[in-house]
């Protein structure tokens, strides 16, 4: 494929390259908190800090980009803007990602030599192309890079070399590598961010270190931190739990409880079971417990492996593999976290086994085949309860009607036959057998109807648990949804069952291990505390999330969440202060840093890791609890024994309380589960007495597609923020991203908009420049305003306006659509309907605000325009917003009307021109017409009778809301008027038409007139319509005329002009006799009462080599018979008569001929002129 022509690129990125320079040497992005108490209204926006192992990407670059875009405009609205960003080190990547690499180079040698046969396989990338905060469970990439089954090849298919692998086997390398790259590529974005607020996190920094820390002890203080066994998803290989962030694939899964339920081998047990001397149990994991008193059998599925392994108390316990590895880690093995195998087994050797299982009335139960089971889900093994579960009820039907399927497997009759549902839970509607009532009911036959299969065991489940009332054992007449919990204490009190944990879904970790659950000691977040939570939502209430269902979202999230592990012991990170032997985790060391921000250029000396001197000449060491304290918290002493000064501890105390809450925080949506309300939670147990230090608003954004399709590297769909700015500028990329959508559904980063943006971008520069230098040589109209000059002005009024709400609602889509498509639009159509005779002071009025306007979205081309075309003084960063005059509601309306009008005369006369005048088969015979030359536009005052008594109906009828009643209402209405009866076929659609109008006007629809004069509206513009439909003559009449036909009084309604066209012309041949002219003949029509001027006008435009009117002269033959019959000759003005300014040319239509007035007297000028150009 053929690169495209890049000197519009080029061009704009010298023009960036130019304008960031420009900022960067007037720190115009660099913001203090003023000393005095008198301040204008600060705005503090953040994103969350990106994961440090790779360059940043279009993914993080579409979130941020919806801060950048907010700065941009809440600083021309006159507030104080600050953007910080800093980088997240902390967790487990960067530290797996280099153990990796020195883990190869022991192995393999340096540089590496792998075998050969190393396999082709799926493998995180987690350099480049790494999930971070932003972007949640879509911005981790699965890379199927050819044979990239190490972490070196993974390095090298990045364009490293292997000195440069080399040293990335030191997790330190990542935090020096990965910093600075991201911020060049920020800044080549024209990020508006204060980069001396920059840092990393981890102990590496001492000052966020420092506040980690206290952090923690004050949450600990407060009674926010716990320590004891909890379950938690935990990566065997790591040794340590595996939170969010630390995971390849399975974000946002969490630990789902089961009950195990032990079946007792009592019955032919296989000869390998039966050598180990020891009871030995089938061990069936099930959500619903309440229901063994139904058991009429076990699933086991034929082909998958199982094993027998040693469990506590010295007991056999029979599962998959998986759910062992599970067992282990929660202290149901013999050996806590291993699994001692006793014996492998197939599925197919434990069916036929009997069992005794608790609270069934069978006193044998027997092992069944099912082929649904998976492998990856539960034990492996499942209780049966045909009573209550549609699968099991419909599997033992076919069981017990299929006698082929039996012998198959070898299940013998009396193990199927005797056993039948049992009646255990009584559901209102589906009585106490539910699962078979539903299944006759949908009339489900076998195992394949898979569909009507879920469907139906939704419904059982969901009205078993909430409906659902017991009808046997000691919980008789209880609902189902009280006793599911204390059935499961029970069973667990007499061993006959244990409580059994696995993740949800499968969960890998960042080490490529699949997680399990375990019950292990940890240090964890009380997120479920009730009073906390309360408070929260609390918190939540005041928080903008500017969509509902996000905050939905937000309120199930702490429905749900319990305790969270905020502590490890591989990694990176600050140690807990208390417990040095742990890390805290990557989730919990990120929810109050933002407060960091506002200090951070203070005491971090303009560098990632603190380790600088920095203004304050603090060291890191005196940065003591109380010092936080009193930084943050308003009531807090003044610190005893510091070294600090008074002076710069009220500095740091005021750029805090400056600066805070936090206005704006953007983020993925996918966060929401997590760190979002995690954020949330932690602000309000840190500052539980100043609600107003709690964040005011959360905007959560949908994950980016790239060209519709999801970013992957593996398919080459993939693209970073480096290789956006390269390839399409800066301003094309950030106008790309602003299109790419609003919502909180995936939005879609467009390389064709992109390539558009840019070719737009372009074309205003240049456009700007020439109309600057046109007004240099005052080629524009100046003086008062007229109609075409109000519209224009009050057109940009209204666009500013809706542009500025647009922004005010972060809604970027629709500001860039408002701010410059449609902006452009009201130029191009001022431009058209002024025919180029624009005036002055408007034409650098819409510069001027579209280069600020735009500013937030492309601020490098607006600047450029702004201080290189405009030649302003200082940067369009330091300009307002723009102020509008009140808009003009009439001019509006009257522009409204124009539009319509318009657009409804241009489809008249395409409809004119061709006329379908027969058929013939299936295609119409179409025959030309005549272009008009003449058209009257009809207006009326008032509707026909008939449509005023509908329309005076449909007001009546109408609701405030703007609802109306349904047709058939209306027809039924409408059929016993009277009045109406004569027009009852056009009744319905008529109404049906102003039905759609109220969808698109509201109510404005019904009413019976305009507010405006539609004559002089339509006077105004008549130059302009005659130029653009191309006619010669317009006039305008009401429909009330005695010479109206009744066609016209029926089609002619208030608001809505009828043009009817007509051809008044006669055509004459003119010849040019010039030689070499390069003219030739050409046919142009004459009209009644044309003069010398407008015959010149005409030729220009039928003759595209005439260029100026006034260089035409027009000759008529002194013989209009023979004269054009003469051999023409070198002397061409022999015979021919100058046609003069004063003369006036007259048609017959009829005759089809052209007559010239010249003094009074009436000349016959036949079928042919002569013209000339000097």
């Amino acid at each position: 494929m053929e690169q495209k022509p890049r000197r519009k690129v080029e061009d704009l990125l010298q023009i960036q390259e130019e304008v960031q320079k420009n900022w960067e040497r007037a720190k115009v992005f660099e913001e203090d908190a003023p000393e005095d108490s008198t301040q204008k209204e600060k705005y503090l926006v953040t994103f969350p800090y990106p994961y440090m192992n790779g360059r940043l990407h279009l993914g993080h670059t579409f979130s941020l980009s919806k801060c950048e875009f907010a700065v941009g405009y809440q600083r021309m609205k006159g507030k104080q803007c600050l953007f910080p960003f800093g980088f997240h080190c902390t967790g487990m990547p960067i530290k797996a990602c280099a153990d990796k690499l020195k883990r190869e180079m022991e192995d393999f040698g340096y540089p590496p030599s792998f075998p050969a046969e190393a396999e082709t396989k799926e493998e995180l990338v987690e350099v480049d192309v790494t999930k971070d905060k932003s972007k949640g469970k879509k911005s981790k990439v699965v890379a199927k890079s050819g044979g990239a089954k190490y972490q070196w090849q993974i390095m090298k298919s990045l364009g490293l070399e292997d000195e440069e692998i080399k040293a990335f086997s030191d997790p330190m390398h990542w935090l020096e590598y990965f910093p600075p790259r991201a911020v060049e590529d920020l800044k080549k974005m024209g990020l508006h961010v204060d980069w001396r607020r920059a840092f990393i996190t981890t102990d590496v920094n001492p000052f966020y270190d420092s506040f980690v820390r206290w952090q923690f002890i004050r949450l600990k203080e407060r009674g926010k931190i716990d320590f004891g066994k909890r379950y938690t998803i935990y990566s065997p290989t790591d040794k340590q739990p595996c939170m969010d962030h630390d995971r390849a694939s399975g974000e946002g899964v969490g630990p789902q409880e089961y009950t195990a339920i032990k079946m007792k081998i009592v019955k032919n047990m296989p000869e390998k079971i039966r050598v180990l001397g020891k009871p030995a149990f089938l061990v069936a994991a099930t959500l619903r417990p309440e229901t063994m008193y139904g058991q009429t059998n076990c699933w086991i599925h034929p082909s998958i492996n199982y094993i027998a392994h040693e469990a506590i108390n010295g007991e056999i316990f029979i599962t998959t593999r998986r759910a062992a590895l599970n067992m282990a880690y929660q202290g149901l093995t013999q050996n806590q976290n291993e699994v001692t195998i006793v014996a492998e087994i197939s599925g197919q050797e434990l069916i036929g086994i009997g069992m005794e299982s608790p609270l069934t009335s069978y006193q044998v139960l027997y092992a069944l085949p099912m082929l649904t089971i998976k492998e990856d889900k539960g034990t492996g093994i499942v209780t049966s309860v045909p009573s209550d579960s549609p699968d099991d009820f419909v599997a033992l039907r076919d069981l017990k009607t299929k006698q082929p399927f039996r012998q198959k497997f070898g299940v013998k009759d009396e193990m199927v036959l005797p056993f039948e549902a049992i009646p255990i839970v009584e559901v209102p509607g589906l009585g106490n057998l539910s699962a078979p009532t539903i299944c006759e009911k949908y009339k489900i036959q076998s195992q394949n109807d898979a569909d009507k299969l879920k469907e139906a065991k939704d419904i059982v489940y969901n009205k078993g648990f909430y409906d659902g009332v017991m009808l046997v054992g000691p919980h008789k007449g209880k609902k189902i949804s009280d006793i599911k919990k204390l059935v499961q204490k029970e069973l667990t009190d007499v061993n006959q069952a244990c409580i059994y944990m696995e993740p949800e879904k499968q969960v890998i970790s960042r080490s490529g291990d699949e997680c399990v659950v375990a019950l292990c000691d940890q240090w964890y977040l009380k997120y479920g505390e009730s009073d906390w939570k309360a408070v929260t939502k609390q918190a939540l209430d005041r928080v903008d999330t500017f969509h509902e269902e996000v905050k939905k979202n937000f309120l199930s999230t702490m429905d749900w969440l319990r305790e969270h592990a905020c502590s490890r012991t591989y990694g990176l990170g600050s140690k807990l202060p208390w417990d040095e032997q742990w890390l805290i985790e990557s989730l919990s060391d990120s929810t109050i840093y933002m407060a960091y921000y506002t200090i951070a250029h203070l005491i971090q000396g303009n560098s990632f890791d603190g380790r600088s001197p920095n203004a304050l000449d603090i060291r890191p060491e005196e940065m003591t609890p109380e010092v936080w304290d009193y930084i943050f918290f308003k009531e807090a002493a003044l610190p005893k024994d510091t070294r600090i000064s008074i002076e710069n501890l009220n500095k740091l105390r005021r750029e805090f309380q400056h600066w805070y809450p936090v206005d704006l925080r953007v983020s993925g949506k996918d966060l929401v589960p997590n760190h979002l309300t995690y954020y949330l939670y932690i602000h309000t147990a840190i500052w539980p007495k100043e609600p107003e230090k709690w964040p005011k608003a959360i905007r959560a954004n949908g994950h980016l597609l790239l060209n519709s399709e999801k970013m992957s590297k593996s398919t080459g769909n993939f693209m970073t923020l480096s290789e956006a700015v390269t390839k399409y500028s800066a301003d094309g990329m950030r106008y790309a991203l602003a299109d790419a959508g609003d919502s909180i559904e995936d939005a879609n980063f467009v390389e064709k908009t992109a390539d558009s943006g840019v070719l737009r971008l372009f074309t205003l520069i240049e456009w700007t420049k020439e109309i600057i230098e046109k007004l240099k040589s005052n080629s524009y109209r100046i003086g008062e305003y007229n109609f075409n000059d109000l519209i224009f002005e009050n057109s940009m009024n209204e666009k500013i306006n809706e542009s500025s709400a647009n922004f005010d609602r972060l809604l970027f889509k629709e500001a860039l659509k408002t701010c410059f498509f449609e902006y452009q639009e009201i130029r191009d159509k001022y431009r058209e309907q002024t025919m180029e005779d624009m005036h002055r002071d408007l034409i650098l009025k819409f510069i001027e605000t579209q280069a600020l306007i735009l500013s937030p979205i492309c601020p490098h081309v607006a600047e450029h325009i702004w201080t290189e075309v405009l030649k302003k003084e200082g940067s369009i960063l330091n300009e307002s917003w723009p102020k509008v005059a009140q808009i003009d509601a009439q001019i509006l309306r009257a522009r409204n009307y124009l539009d319509e009008a318009i657009h409804g005369f241009r489809t008249r006369k395409i409809a004119y021109k061709t006329l379908i005048i027969g058929k013939a088969g299936k295609k119409g015979a179409v025959r030309k017409i005549e272009e008009p030359t003449h058209a009257t536009i009809w207006i009326a005052k008032s509707y026909p009778r008939w449509q005023a008594i509908i329309l005076s109906t449909l007001q009546e009828r109408c609701t405030p809301e703007g609802k109306l009643p349904p047709n058939n209402t209306l027809s039924e209405i409408f059929g016993k008027l009277p009045e109406l009866k004569k027009y009852m076929k056009k009744v319905m659609p008529f109404v049906q038409a102003v039905k759609e109008s109220v969808d698109k006007k509201g109510l404005e629809a019904l009413k019976q007139n305009v507010d405006l004069d539609e004559e002089s509206v339509l006077k105004e513009i008549i130059p302009y319509l005659k130029h653009t439909l191309e006619l010669e003559h317009i006039d305008i009449k009401n429909s009330d005329d005695p010479f109206a036909d009744e066609k016209t009084k029926q089609d002619c309604v208030p608001g809505s002009p009828f043009i009817m066209f007509r051809c008044e012309k006669v055509s004459l041949k003119f010849i040019n006799p010039q030689p070499m002219s390069g003219l030739f003949e050409v046919e142009v029509p004459i009209i009644e009462g044309d003069t010398l001027q407008t015959l010149r006008d005409r030729l220009c435009r039928n003759v595209k080599q005439l260029k100026d009117p006034k260089k035409v002269d027009v000759f008529r033959y002194d013989d209009p018979i023979l004269g054009p019959r003469r051999l023409p000759t070198l002397e061409w003005e022999f015979g021919k008569i100058r046609i003069m300014d004063t003369d006036r040319f007259s048609i017959d239509t009829i005759s089809n001929t052209v007559s010239l007035i010249q003094n009074g007297s009436k000349q016959d000028i036949g079928y042919q002129l002569v013209y000339i150009v000097s």
